[in-house]
C-alpha cells in the first residue's frame, strides 16, 4: 500500500514485511486486492531473515526502501490502452504494423480490408521490344508498364503487366476484352494519338464509351477516359452502357469499397488510353488512376507535400493548360531553389532525378525566374537540406562524385547549364558550386577572366577537378575519315554541337576562329546537345557524323575519340559555401585515393590537379 511508504527517505528507510505489506509481482501481473502502488525491483533491498541484503529478490522476508510511493505509481489501470466499444481504426484507414497490435489487443482476430483494386497494364506498339532484347534500328524498349506496375502497386493496387501487343486495331480489341473479364482498371499505353497506328480510341469507342479525349495536361495531351464492358455487348447492352451515368460508370461496386477477394464487379470497367511517352506515362497514372484507386479503397487520394519555392529560371507555358514541370531543390543561402529539368515527355531520367514536381497552372503563360512557385516534393525536407546543389558544365566525374558523396549524407543535384550559365547561376545565389572550363583566348588561361567578368566582387575558391582530352568523337571506324577541325567544312560531314554558353562550344569557337573557318561552313553547327553523353547520343544514333566532346562520353557509348586538346575542368565555389558544413565531404572527397581510382578509370581524365587550390579571394 502507498500509505505504508510514507516518510521513507535516504537517510531514513522504512522497512516493509513480505506477505503482510509487501508482495513481489512480475511486470503486466495484476496487482492483489490490497495493493495500490508498484516499486521498480532496482529501487528496493531484499533483506533476509536477519535483516541482512540478500541476492533472492523474488522471496526475500522484508525489502527495505529509501523513498514513498505514490498512490497508484508504476500501475496500468484498466482500460488504459482500450476500453469496450471503443474506436480502434476508422473505415479506410491505411495499415500500418502498429495497428496490427492494436486490434488484435482490442480482442479481434481478423478485420474486414478492401480488395486491392486490379489492375491491367496493356503495353502497345509494333516497335516495342522486351526488356533485355537485342536492339536493331527502330527498336524501343517497353518498359512504360514497369514503371506503371510500380505505381500502381504504392497506390494500394495489384497491377498485372501483359505482353506487348502489335499494333493491329483487333489484336489490341481482343487483348482489352481480355483484361476487362478480371480487373476492375485498364491502362491502355500508347496508341491515345492521332496517328496511323494509333488505334486507342478506336478500340474504346467500339468496346464502350469513349468519355474523354485529350485533356489541358502537359505533358499528357492525348489521354483517353472511357468505360467499357467485361464481355461482348450486344446492342442494346452497349446502347445502356452509352446511357449511364459516367461517375456511376467509373464507380465499382456502386460506391461501396470491396472487401474479400469475391466482391462483386460493375458490368463495366474503367479505362485509360495512357499516353506512349514516358514522363506522360507516369503523370496520367498519377492524375488520373490515383484518384480511382483511393475511392475503391475507401481512402483519400495521395497528397505530396509542398513547398514554396523561388524558381531559377523562366518558365515558358502555352495559355490553357495544366504544365507539370520537373524540378531539382537545394537550400542556398537560406532559400529554397527549384531548378527546371528537360521538359520533354520522353525524357524518363528528369522524373528519376526530379526532387518534385512545379505546377504552372492553366491560366498562365509561365513563370518568371526568381518567382515563388509552389512544388510538390517527391524527396523528403531533411534530405533537401542535405543537398549539394551544382548548376554549369556538364562532366561525368560529377556523377561519380554523387556517388561517394552519398556515403557522407550528402546528395548532390546538378543541372547541367554550361559554364557561363554556371557562373550567371552563382551571382544570383542559385547554386553552392559550379564546374566550368571556360577558355580565355587571349592568354590560354581557364576560368579566371570569366569569373571575373561574370561574378564581379564575389569571393570564391577555385579548385582543380580533373584535367581532361577534348577531341572529336566519331562513329565506331571513323567511315567518314575526320581526323582534324579543318575536316567539319567537308560537305557530307554533319556536326553536333554544344550550346552556347558551354565551354565546349567556347573552346570550338575559338579553335575555328584562330583557323579562320567560317561557322557557316560547318554543316549541323547550331544543332545543339546540353551535355558531352547527349553528343555521343547523336552521334550513336546517326543525327550527326562528329561532335566535339570527352574522351569519356566517347567511351560510355563505345565510339571512336580523336583527341585534338588539353584543358582543365575546375570547381568554382563561392567562399560563403566554401566554408559551410554542407560542403566539408565535397573537399574531403578530393583528396580521396578511391575517388581518384574511380576517376582514372575514365578514359581521357588526368587526376593529378585535383584539389589543387587556382584562386582563392
Amino acid at each position: 500500500r502507498a500509505v505504508s511508504t510514507n516518510g521513507a527517505l535516504p537517510s531514513s528507510p522504512i522497512t516493509l514485511h513480505v506477505g503482510a505489506e509487501s508482495q513481489y509481482v512480475d511486470t503486466g501481473d495484476p496487482l492483489p486486492e490490497w495493493a495500490d502502488a508498484v516499486i521498480p525491483i532496482e529501487n528496493v533491498e531484499s533483506l533476509d531473515r536477519d535483516g541482512q541484503i540478500t541476492s533472492e529478490i523474488r522471496a526475500p522476508k522484508a525489502i527495505r526502501i529509501r523513498a514513498a510511493a505514490a498512490p497508484w505509481s508504476h500501475v496500468r489501470p484498466m482500460g488504459e490502452d482500450i476500453v469496450a466499444t471503443q474506436l480502434v481504426l476508422p473505415a479506410g484507414h491505411v495499415l500500418r504494423p502498429p495497428d496490427l497490435g492494436a486490434i488484435a489487443a482490442s480482442g479481434h482476430q481478423s478485420v474486414k480490408t478492401a480488395r486491392k483494386p486490379k489492375v491491367a497494364i496493356l503495353p502497345t506498339g509494333s516497335e516495342l521490344v522486351p526488356i533485355g532484347s537485342k536492339l536493331k534500328a527502330g527498336d524501343i524498349l517497353e518498359y512504360n508498364s514497369l514503371v506503371m506496375a510500380a505505381q500502381i502497386r504504392q497506390m494500394g493496387g495489384e497491377p498485372t503487366r501483359y505482353p506487348i501487343t502489335k499494333d493491329n486495331f483487333d489484336s489490341i480489341c481482343d487483348r482489352v476484352r481480355e483484361a476487362a473479364q478480371t480487373h476492375d482498371l485498364i491502362l491502355l499505353n500508347a496508341g491515345s494519338s492521332a496517328g496511323a497506328e494509333d488505334f486507342s480510341a478506336k478500340v474504346v469507342q467500339k468496346l464502350g464509351n469513349l468519355l474523354v479525349h485529350g485533356v489541358a495536361v502537359r505533358p499528357g495531351h492525348p489521354v483517353i477516359l472511357g468505360v467499357i464492358a467485361r464481355s461482348v455487348l450486344s446492342g442494346g447492352a452497349l446502347s445502356a452502357l452509352k446511357s449511364k451515368d459516367s461517375d456511376e460508370a467509373i464507380s465499382p461496386n456502386n460506391g461501396q469499397i470491396a472487401s474479400g477477394e469475391n466482391a462483386p464487379r460493375n458490368d463495366v470497367v474503367p479505362i485509360i488510353g495512357v499516353p506512349g511517352y514516358p514522363v506522360s506515362a507516369a503523370l496520367t497514372v498519377d492524375i488520373f488512376a490515383e484518384p480511382v484507386i483511393a475511392k475503391w479503397l475507401g481512402r483519400r487520394p495521395l497528397e505530396l507535400p509542398v513547398e514554396e519555392a523561388t524558381l531559377t529560371r523562366k518558365l515558358v507555358s502555352p495559355a490553357g493548360d495544366d504544365d507539370f514541370v520537373r524540378v531539382v531543390l537545394g537550400r542556398v543561402g537560406g532559400k529554397l531553389l527549384a531548378t527546371p529539368l528537360a521538359r520533354g515527355a520522353g525524357v524518363i531520367t528528369s522524373l528519376a532525378q526530379a526532387d518534385g514536381l512545379a505546377l504552372v497552372s492553366s491560366g498562365t503563360q509561365g513563370v518568371e525566374a526568381g518567382e515563388k512557385i509552389q512544388v510538390k516534393m517527391y524527396r523528403s525536407r531533411s534530405e533537401i537540406e542535405k543537398t549539394i546543389l551544382a548548376i554549369g558544365s556538364h562532366d561525368l566525374t560529377l556523377d561519380l562524385m554523387a556517388q561517394f558523396l552519398a556515403e557522407s549524407d550528402r546528395r548532390l543535384a546538378s543541372a547541367n547549364v554550361g559554364s557561363q550559365g554556371g557562373l550567371i547561376a552563382l551571382k544570383r545565389g542559385e547554386a553552392h558550386f559550379a564546374g566550368s572550363h571556360l577558355l580565355d583566348p587571349r592568354d590560354g588561361t581557364y576560368n579566371i577572366s570569366s569569373i571575373r567578368h561574370y561574378m564581379p566582387g564575389i569571393p570564391v575558391k577555385v579548385v582543380a577537378l580533373v584535367g581532361r582530352d577534348q577531341g572529336l568523337i566519331v562513329k565506331k571506324g571513323n567511315p567518314k575519315g575526320i581526323k582534324r577541325l579543318k575536316d567539319l567544312t567537308q560537305p557530307k560531314v554533319r556536326i553536333v554541337n554544344r550550346q552556347r554558353g558551354a565551354g565546349t562550344r567556347v573552346l570550338l569557337d575559338y579553335h575555328l576562329d584562330s583557323m579562320a573557318i567560317p561557322k557557316e561552313s560547318i554543316l549541323g553547327y547550331n544543332q545543339e546537345e546540353y551535355t558531352h553523353l547527349g553528343v555521343a547520343s547523336a552521334v550513336a544514333s546517326g543525327r550527326a557524323d562528329c561532335g566535339l566532346g570527352i574522351a569519356a562520353a566517347a567511351q560510355a557509348l563505345d565510339l571512336d575519340f580523336i583527341p585534338l586538346f588539353q584543358e582543365r575542368y575546375d570547381l568554382v565555389i563561392p567562399k560563403r559555401f566554401a566554408e559551410d558544413e554542407l560542403l566539408a565531404p565535397l573537399f574531403d572527397l578530393l583528396a580521396d585515393s578511391r575517388f581518384r581510382e574511380a576517376v582514372s578509370t575514365l578514359n581521357g581524365y588526368d587526376v593529378s590537379v585535383m584539389g589543387a587550390i587556382i584562386l582563392e579571394d
